[in-house]
């Protein structure tokens, strides 16, 4: 066996001569087991909140999105529709249109979004799972409405559904020098019959209508979109389909995935969970300063054995690498007991959801193997980096004096 690491063990298992030490020896793997496991959690509960961040996202967004890289608006052409149908990977396609406008319910305006749907939005983005109350548009019923929660809570009577007064939308006519406000906007009349809720933007964004609606307010002709949303049956080759599509339609498209549909909403993200790992990783290093101390007192206690080492032909190097090894086998304990207690937390949490955001939510926690190996990493490196600054203290005249 190793000399060093022998001895090193030796020295872990035995109790110090002065009680101090081992108190403060425990206080150092406390320390680490602490860090560790305050570390696994925060990471954790990183990856379970981006995985229900983007879960909201698949409810309000598409896998790809088409728009025109020249305007607004694009012609729906012949061409396009059997490019997107004899693409085999793309599963379904709904046209769209969007576009700014007012709302005027009774006594009550607000500014929102039209998005004008066609039937196959529904199988683009899952909308009606995201449903609070009412139903989604059905092509049997025309002029109807499905509005986001934070846009029926500007428009307070609407919280009854109320199948009486209708929602006006109203959007200004093109073209300047209009000089009679009373006929300055096309208007539609529209009956809410569903409340959607998704993530705060997107449910404060909408009021969805059927696309032939949107289109006759803004009028646009029959094949005039704003956009294409598209599904795909596999999301693994979603770069790949950015670009066989970019090349198939021209430089007069734009296509986006989901993540850039939602840059912003990524990068916060993990910007977050980098800035969560930064703090608790400097409080690891903190916590450390503790098992720094503890080797210190060892070396101080050891002195009498470290000089009957030296005599014996053991080499100053052998000595330093013995508390290295002490010190490294300390934050390793202390690593895997903290593990242990972090991977059982957090698997309680998933099954039993003891915390919660809100009353009927639990707090979202993903455990995760990479998570796992991010923090083992980060712990035996500065371990080992407080075990050798330690050790480092070590010199011959220290031993022999």
């Amino acid at each position: 066996m190793n000399f060093p690491f022998y001895i090193a063990k030796r020295y872990l298992q035995s109790k110090n001569s002065t009680n101090a030490i081992n108190i403060i020896t425990i206080i150092a793997i406390f320390g680490v087991v602490v860090g560790t496991l305050a570390l696994f959690i925060i990471l954790s509960g990183f990856s379970g909140l981006r995985t229900f961040s983007y879960s909201l996202l698949n409810n309000s967004d598409p896998d790809l999105k088409i728009t025109s890289s020249v305007g607004k608006t694009f012609e729906y052409t012949s061409a396009i529709d059997e490019e997107l149908i004899s693409n085999t990977n793309i599963l379904s396609f709904s046209k769209v249109v969007e576009e700014r406008v007012f709302l005027k319910y009774q006594d009550k305006d607000h500014t929102a979004n039209i998005k004008g749907v066609d039937i196959n939005y529904n199988n683009v983005v899952k909308i009606d799972s995201s449903l609070w109350v009412g139903s989604w548009i059905d092509p049997e019923y025309k002029n109807t409405a499905v509005v986001g929660l934070g846009v029926m809570s500007k428009l307070a009577n609407l919280y009854q559904l109320d199948f009486i007064h209708p929602l006006y939308v109203y959007v200004p006519k093109p073209g300047k020098g209009l000089l009679n406000p009373n006929n300055a906007f096309n208007s539609i009349e529209t009956q809410v019959i569903g409340v959607y809720r998704g993530k705060e933007e997107f449910q404060n964004k909408y009021v969805f209508t059927e696309l032939a609606v949107a289109q006759k307010l803004l009028n646009y002709q029959n094949n005039k979109v704003t956009g294409i949303e598209i599904k795909l049956n596999d999301n693994e080759v979603v770069d790949k389909e950015v670009v066989l599509l970019q090349k198939a339609l021209g430089k007069d498209y734009k296509i986006q995935t989901r993540a850039e549909l939602n840059a912003l909403v990524y990068k916060v993200i993990n910007t977050e969970s980098f800035v969560s790992y930064l703090i608790f990783t400097l409080i690891v290093v903190i916590a450390l300063f503790n098992v720094i101390g503890a080797i210190i007192m060892m070396i101080l206690d050891k002195r009498k054995n470290l000089k009957t080492l030296l005599s014996l032909g053991a080499t100053l190097k052998n000595i330093k690498t013995i508390f290295v090894f002490q010190g490294s086998l300390l934050t390793l304990v202390g690593m895997f007991v903290g593990l242990f207690l972090g991977i059982v937390l957090v698997l309680l949490q998933q099954q039993f959801g003891w915390f919660k955001i809100t009353a009927n939510v639990a707090y979202p926690v993903e455990f995760r193997l990479e998570n796992l190996l991010i923090v083992a990493s980060t712990i035996i490196v500065l371990g080992f980096i407080s075990a050798k600054i330690a050790a480092s203290r070590i010199s011959k005249d220290f031993i022999e004096n």
